[in-house]
């Protein structure tokens, strides 16, 4: 048993970090089995050593992002406790990694794992990223979120955000209504995140005037797209002519995002994935970065993540078993 004691200066801040009743501190001792004691500024922390090294990270972060004005409800603690259990990276990378805020209209958006403090940073630094991994772990709305957080500090003057209308192809033909109420339905995550980040106006004004469009993958053919930060989700569907043509569209000062879980491919039997071409074709390509989440990663309910886990550990034995 180890037991250390540490004092935070700002009692307002441990007021905002310790949440009503505690209920932020009960977080932390739930999932990091330590017993937490807070008297004043004065926090005290019982457990195991690892566990109580891991709590003094996460308080000490979540301390840190109220000072930046940062609100500290349910999902920032298991953010940080998330962060804490990191250890791949140095103190001083991970504190690089906490300092990590998009900027929208509407609030404030840091990664809640490692690898999306990882992702994001890619995205900050290559031209081109691939995000890889399973619905949940935030790789289309992080994406989003710098392009929005980059459009309107001017770094950029378009957003373009993609995905295949349909799954192994885009026949729209069959779907009732006009192009956009075909295309609309597929579409719809891109819709959602922009309308978390952005008033409703701005997003609608910006769509009217094309400084942020929603378009089907084969609206990119015969483009070359600069000043733009461009999206392509579900990357997994795409043919490698499509992905070809898709990823040869990029112009000067654009960014460009490609999206994908390679174990949800919906092509045909026989039809290899896009995505899985390029990284094969593209991995010894400077200026190219790939980042890969795991279950670990999600960050939506918390049984996705244990039902992600579930199916990766049934492929792996599948996968042993062959």
């Amino acid at each position: 048993m180890t037991e250390i004691c540490f004092e935070l200066f700002n009692n307002q801040l441990v007021q905002q970090l310790v949440g009503e009743a505690d209920a932020n501190l009960r977080l932390i001792e739930k999932m990091l089995n330590v017993e937490i004691l807070s008297f004043g500024n004065q926090i005290t922390i019982k457990g195991a050593l690892s566990d109580v090294e891991n709590a003094k990270t996460a308080i000490e972060t979540l301390y840190h992002k109220a000072s930046k004005g940062i609100g500290i409800g349910e999902q920032e603690v298991k953010a940080a406790v998330r962060m804490s259990g990191d250890n791949h990276h140095s103190d001083s990378e991970k504190q690089e990694m906490n300092d990590i805020v998009l900027k929208t209209k509407k609030r404030y958006i840091y990664p809640r794992s490692a690898m999306q403090a990882k992702y994001i940073q890619e995205m900050m630094k290559n031209e081109l990223v691939f995000g890889l991994g399973p619905a949940g772990t935030g790789k289309t709305y992080l994406a989003v979120a710098l392009a929005v957080s980059m459009m309107l500090e001017g770094a950029i003057d378009k957003i373009i955000l993609s995905r295949p209308a349909v799954e192994a192809g885009e026949n729209l033909g069959f779907l009732p209504g006009d192009l956009k109420e075909k295309v609309d339905p597929y579409l719809r995550p891109l819709y959602d995140a922009l309308y978390e980040m952005l008033p409703a106006e701005m997003v609608d004004k910006k769509l009217a005037l094309g400084e942020i469009e929603i378009a089907p993958l084969a609206f990119m053919r015969g483009r070359t797209l600069s000043n733009s930060f461009i999206i392509l989700d579900e990357a997994q569907n795409t043919t490698p002519m499509q992905m070809k043509m898709f990823l040869t569209r990029l112009g000067e000062n654009s960014r460009m995002v490609v999206n994908g879980d390679l174990s949800q491919v919906d092509l045909p039997r026989g039809v290899i994935s896009g995505l899985r071409d390029a990284l094969d074709t593209l991995h010894d390509v400077d200026n190219i970065s790939s980042v890969t989440f795991g279950a670990n990663d999600v960050v939506r309910h918390g049984l996705v993540a244990k039902i992600v886990q579930a199916y990766e550990e049934k492929s792996k034995k599948q996968q042993g078993n062959d």
